[in-house]
């Protein structure tokens, strides 16, 4: 029976399909083929009277490579002797029927033996004899001897290829491929099929292995094997789709060859499913404005870089101070140096439990008394502090003198707040010192959520922006969101492994899915997150901070809470620009070219504050303008302008009798007790300043923006010639050192006014040798700038 248990019904082969077929048949015998019910399989009657215990069905685009098929010649080979044996036979019966003639009677196919002269008489065989000798002519009965090995795996691999191209899985070399291709559910049958016909008690095999205990302590833990580990991997390949059929082929090739510890399939399911359970969990949320989104946890994310033996100790957990001064990586930058320093890591493990924490007090192995404030890395490794030294007077009073900072080796501490509270020698302050605070932050608060462990900072990048979740050009809009680990180098950072995927949501923006991505961030504030490290083994807790948003211009300006480029006041990190009757004045365009008052987060909240309150008046002109004023008009609170305009409206009508700064009132104050939901999530984060830390990209700045207006201005005035010239310039342009894709000049050419980023940044870089006799002095001049 074929695929789906389709008996065939028809037993004239398809016409159309015999036409062009280049078939050549035999004098010998007739090819009969029969075809499915469907029309879409056929059956070699030649085969199957050869092999009648396999009906074997094909596809119809495999019937001309079966005909040559070494399976087929065998077939008509065995049909031919078949026939001889068969005539062998009925000239037997005529010979017995002529009682008075003498014949010697010869197997099919021998010749007649010549005639011999002899004087003895002729041998006439007994009646037994002549039993044996026709039992062995008339029948197909064969003699073994034993197996060659030789032969029997010549015999295997016949096998195998006679399956696979029986069910067109195969095309040996010379024979063609079928026409079209197979959905992906007729491979899934076809493979199930053959691997059923290959070896039925395959899972029978398998689930014989499955019962031995699996050993997740071994190297591989948590998978039970090396051999799982790699079928896993295998399995989540990117962009490589591995069904449940195809799975089971490659557990039998791995049987077949002898690999150990093969696991059956439903086996290798369960523990892909045990996998995901206990990685990465999936958080399920829903924003304020009522849109559902899914996000992996980025405490999980981070966790498994401390606890990755390969990358913990690449971590730089504190700032770090370059030997040579040359600024390469982001922890080298202000940044560390600058922010609050609360939010960097609070301590410095000095190894058997002992650890300096800020603000606290601590002894150095001189007797000097310091307070840590900032805990500092050379890129050579050596930890530094930086502290205020303490000051004793007359009367053994402490001072400490904030004055100055200094720098503190770490290998010079030799007690800490601990040691010299249990020692009673914690300084006595005057009252000077009492007065800035500085017993009060004594013991440091992290130490109470650290319990004991080593708690460090984590920064990490959210890039957030809106892509196209097709794969085609129809434009199918979603909001992603990627994290990086910002204490890792940049040559990991580079590894697509170190971008790790937080959310997507057709629906929900960057700022709506950050809003539970900034909850979970803040909860680790309060209680760190405890992993074990990769390396030492030893538990630590650490926080999460976001260093910067990168992302490209229209997205940071969202982020910001910007109007946008086209606003009066275009930029989002200053307040330069004015309204248009100044930017037509000398000085306000004179003024464009120069930096504005820099834009600070608490700046924008504020003005976005001022715009809600105004909203509360049910009056959306007063917003615009308070909007037009300073260039800021938060997209995400924008919402919530707008349903606060229709809500006062709504009351004012209600109830007329109510003053407008009664329903003011009573709206802000509901404004007030939700916050949290109410404004720009990234206005409000803790160490990270939107209008700061949102670094300006080159695509649109600079690729989108003055490179391609220059090429505009450089080609559009060129001949076919000129064209000509530039294009066989750009095509012999040496590579070397160049950091672009290949140069395809005529494409360049032929869509001068369609290229994208890569193809600017190309001529950006190359363009100055090739242009110069091209275009003008001035476009020259700009070229090389």
């Amino acid at each position: 029976m074929g695929k789906g248990g389709r008996k065939p019904t028809n037993l004239i082969p398809d016409c159309k399909l015999f036409a062009c077929l280049p078939l050549i048949l035999s004098v010998d015998y007739c090819l009969v083929v029969k075809l499915s019910s469907d029309g879409k399989k056929v059956l070699c009657e030649t085969c199957f009277a050869a092999r009648p215990s396999k009906e074997t069905w094909m596809n119809k685009q495999s019937l001309t490579a079966h005909l040559k098929s070494p399976l087929h010649t065998d077939s008509v080979n065995v049909q031919a002797i078949k026939a001889s044996n068969q005539q062998a036979r009925e000239q037997l019966q005529r010979e017995r029927k002529v009682e008075e003639m003498e014949f010697v009677k010869l197997s099919a196919g021998a010749p007649p033996l010549p005639p011999q002269a002899s004087t003895a008489p002729a041998h006439k065989p007994s009646e037994e004899e002549q039993e044996i000798w026709d039992s062995l002519l008339c029948s197909d009965a064969s003699f073994d001897i034993g197996s060659d090995p030789n032969l029997a795996a010549a015999e295997e691999r016949r096998r195998l290829e006679e399956e696979a191209v029986n069910f067109g899985l195969w095309y040996p070399e010379g024979q063609g491929e079928p026409e079209g291709d197979l959905l992906p559910d007729d491979e899934d049958d076809i493979l199930a099929e053959l691997l059923e016909n290959a070896c039925p008690d395959l899972d029978d095999i398998l689930h014989e292995e499955d019962h031995k205990q699996p050993n997740t302590s071994a190297p591989w833990s948590p998978y039970e094997s090396k051999t799982m580990f790699l079928l896993d991997t295998l399995d989540n390949l990117p962009r490589m789709r591995i069904s449940n059929s195809l799975m089971r082929v490659i557990l039998w090739v791995l049987k077949e060859c002898g690999a150990r510890d093969v696991p059956s399939l439903h086996r290798f399911r369960g523990v892909q499913a045990s996998l995901r359970t206990s990685g990465v969990p999936t958080i399920h949320r829903k924003s304020p404005k009522g849109n559902l989104y899914s996000m992996n946890d980025p405490r999980a994310l981070v966790a498994m870089d401390w606890a990755n033996p390969l990358v913990c100790n690449e971590i730089h957990p504190y700032p770090v101070i370059p030997v040579d001064g040359i600024i390469s990586e982001v922890y080298h930058a202000a940044k560390w140096r600058t922010v609050d320093r609360h939010t960097l890591s609070p301590m410095y493990n000095a190894g058997n439990n002992r650890h300096y924490y800020i603000d606290e007090v601590a002894l150095l192995k001189g007797g000097d008394f310091i307070i840590p404030l900032r805990w500092l890395e050379y890129s050579d490794g050596n930890i530094v502090a930086e502290a205020y030294s303490i000051t004793f007077n007359e009367e053994g009073h402490a001072a400490v003198e904030d004055f100055e900072m200094i720098l503190v080796k770490a290998s010079d501490l030799q007690y800490n707040f601990l040691d010299l509270m249990d020692q009673a020698r914690v300084p006595i302050w005057q009252e000077d010192t009492i007065n800035k605070g500085y017993p009060g932050l004594m013991p440091n608060p992290d130490r109470a959520l650290a319990q004991g462990d080593p708690l460090y900072s984590s920064w990490i990048d959210v890039f957030g922006d809106d892509v196209s979740g097709n794969r085609s050009k129809s434009w199918n809009k979603h909001w992603n969101i990627y994290i990086s680990h910002r204490g890792l180098p940049r040559k990991l950072l580079y590894q697509e492994f170190h971008v790790h995927f937080v959310s997507t949501s057709p629906v929900a923006t960057v700022s709506e899915q950050f809003h539970g991505i900034k909850e979970i961030i803040e909860s680790t504030h309060k209680e760190p997150v405890k992993v074990q490290h990769g390396t030492s083994g030893e538990q630590m807790r650490f926080k999460i901070y976001v260093n910067c948003g990168p992302g490209d211009n229209p997205a940071q300006s969202e982020v910001c809470g910007h109007i946008g480029g086209k606003g009066n006041h275009p930029c989002r990190k200053c307040l330069v620009g004015g309204t248009q009757q100044s930017k037509e004045s000398d000085a306000g365009y004179h003024n464009l070219f120069h930096s504005g008052t820099s834009r600070t987060a608490e700046e924008i909240f504020q003005d976005v504050q001022r715009q809600v309150k105004l909203a509360c008046l049910g009056i959306a002109k007063d917003v615009q303008e308070e909007q037009t004023r300073k260039g800021i008009k938060d997209a995400y609170t924008q919402f919530w302008i707008e349903e606060l305009i229709q809500r006062a409206r709504k009351l004012r009508k209600e109830t007329p009798s109510r003053s407008t700064q009664d329903i003011q009132t009573e709206l802000f104050d509901w404004v007030s007790e939700h916050t949290s939901d109410i404004y720009n999530p990234f206005l409000s984060l803790k160490g990270f300043d939107p209008a700061l830390d949102t670094p300006v990209e080159i695509l649109h700045t600079i690729l989108l923006g003055v490179v391609k207006y220059l090429w505009h201005s450089t080609h559009t005035n060129w001949t076919a010639h000129q064209k000509n010239i530039y294009a066989l310039r750009l095509q012999s342009t040496d590579q070397s050192g160049l950091s672009i894709h290949a140069i395809r000049a005529n494409y360049i050419m032929q869509y001068a006014n369609s290229l994208i980023g890569r193809q600017f940044k190309t001529l950006a870089q190359v363009n100055v040798f090739h242009v110069h006799d091209l275009v003008d002095n001035t476009t020259f001049l700009l070229t090389k700038a």
